[in-house]
């Protein structure tokens, strides 16, 4: 699966799991939402495409744990025009 943040930033999917480019762990998918280490909502996924929408930031789930990866070479996209905002990603 290619993901991508509303601002075209490149990011790793690995099973269930979310990573930055530089291998730093975004977070888990459950259903179409992006929770982080700590359970708090990190952003939905809409198409290929990771975006943070303030309606669904009360959403929690389980934290977990998970090492880094290594990093990726995959180029940026162009920004889409999708409801939300550009969520967090640690870089």
């Amino acid at each position: 699966m290619s993901l991508y943040t509303k601002n075209g930033k490149p990011l790793q999917v690995s099973g269930t799991k979310v990573y930055s480019k530089s291998g730093k762990i975004v977070g888990k998918i459950s259903r179409n939402k992006v929770y982080g280490m700590d359970g708090k909502y990190v952003g939905t996924v809409v198409g290929q495409r990771l975006v943070y929408r303030s309606t669904h930031s009360s959403y929690v789930s389980s934290s977990f744990i998970s090492s880094n990866r290594g990093g990726s070479s995959r180029s940026y996209r162009s920004a889409s025009s999708v409801w939300g905002d550009e969520p967090n990603i640690p870089d």
